[in-house]
């Protein structure tokens, strides 16, 4: 038997909403405004009835050729790529960012002293799921931006300093990364965000669906 609409964990629920919306969207069926509308709703949405009043007038629902383009566009980057298994950064009165395409090792030490030092997960290629960062820190600054396809833990030691992390997790993804933050920082600051919000993932991912269906 069939698990209710309500009982069905709502975040499922939430996801395959956003998939309806997107597919309506990219293909006409919406304008532009009511697709942002309807998709800040959703976000937002704490109930599966704000869910589902949300796409009970669009008929068309994603195929497995969405399906597709959906896990090739939020799925996380694997690839070989040439790399040592560790690498350090130090920034020491100076600034250090890596960011960009690059391929992760499996360690990464950062090193900073009267320093501040950037790390950008966002368009990485990851070598392996495990991911460890360690930090030796000491009147510095660190700002790290993940993608939001990967799961975190933080175990950082401060003394008069901060961890914050403002990343929200949407580890339950399939190959999700998992990415480990340790280490120690004295007064400084260690900061864990995202560069990209989740709706504006969906928003470019819709419309460049829109444009591969009105190329055909």
């Amino acid at each position: 038997m069939a698990v209710k609409f309500e009982d069905r964990p709502i975040e499922q629920v939430r996801e395959q909403t956003i998939d309806q919306l997107v597919m309506n969207y990219s293909h006409g069926i919406i304008s532009a405004e009511a697709f942002e509308r309807r998709l800040d709703q959703a976000m937002d949405a704490t109930e599966h009835a704000q869910l589902s009043v949300l796409v009970e007038d669009l008929e068309l629902k994603p195929d497995a050729s969405y399906d597709n383009m959906k896990e090739q566009r939020f799925s996380p980057q694997y690839g070989e790529g040439r790399v040592e298994p560790t690498e350090n950064v130090i920034s020491i009165l100076s600034s250090n960012e890596r960011t960009g395409v690059w391929t992760v090792p499996s360690q990464i030490t950062i090193y900073s002293l009267l320093g501040s030092a950037v790390l950008d997960f966002t368009d990485a290629i990851f070598r392996q799921p495990d991911v460890t960062v360690k930090i030796v820190g000491g009147l510095s600054s660190l700002e790290i931006y993940v993608p939001e396809q990967v799961t975190l833990s933080t175990n950082v030691f401060n003394i008069l300093g901060s961890t914050e992390n403002k990343a929200p997790s949407l580890g339950h993804l399939k190959q999700a990364p998992h990415i480990r933050i340790e280490g120690i920082q004295v007064l400084g600051s260690v900061e864990i965000k995202v560069k990209r919000s989740m709706k504006e993932k969906f928003v470019a991912f819709a419309n460049s669906l829109k444009s591969t269906f009105q190329s055909h």
